[in-house]
């Protein structure tokens, strides 16, 4: 809930345009108006720490995925990782991922795109920093010497919800 209307703008384009984009047999169970959430619905529902799967690929192309904890700040997911992850590595070089986040057969976001390291010296670090340090009482790069911190800067993203007014908890679409 940190976004901006032009966040939200934003999002709102490519939640509009990726659904369209999806499998015929995606759509039938995501049915646009019925079981989708809007960008500001879903801010209001993505807060605090989301569990994450995160898939990336290795040098031979083998599919990995693991968990990490994610964060919806300002349109995107944002998530922290020891720098030696084998899932680093892998981004490092390859930076395609793809995340999901499900809560039961309730909610379902699920994201392609392109990692980027937010770096100390970036505008966007100490926001990043002073959330999670928030979140978590201490800045995860206290936790060890090399935490590294990642966004996912989306190409194609769907949120799922099969009653939305459920996932809501009666949280009204506010413009």
């Amino acid at each position: 809930m940190y976004e901006t209307d032009e966040e939200h703008e934003t999002l709102q384009a490519l939640l509009d345009t990726s659904l369209p984009r999806a499998s015929d047999h995606l759509r039938s169970i995501i049915k646009p108006g019925e079981r989708t959430l809007t960008a500001r619905q879903l801010t209001s529902v993505l807060t605090g720490m989301c569990t994450l799967s995160a898939a990336t690929v290795t040098a031979k192309g083998a599919p990995r995925i693991s968990a990490v904890d994610g964060h919806f700040l300002r349109g995107r997911w944002i998530f922290s990782t020891s720098g030696t992850a084998v899932k680093v590595r892998h981004l490092r070089a390859r930076p395609d991922v793809s995340v999901a986040h499900i809560r039961g057969d309730d909610l379902g976001v699920f994201v392609h795109g392109t990692v980027e390291f937010i770096e100390p010296d970036q505008p966007d670090w100490k926001p990043i920093d002073d959330h999670l340090t928030a979140h978590y009482g201490s800045s995860p790069t206290t936790w060890e010497d090399d935490i590294v911190y990642l966004r996912v800067v989306p190409n194609w993203m769907v949120a799922y919800a099969f009653d939305p007014a459920k996932v809501l908890g009666g949280v009204a679409d506010t413009p």
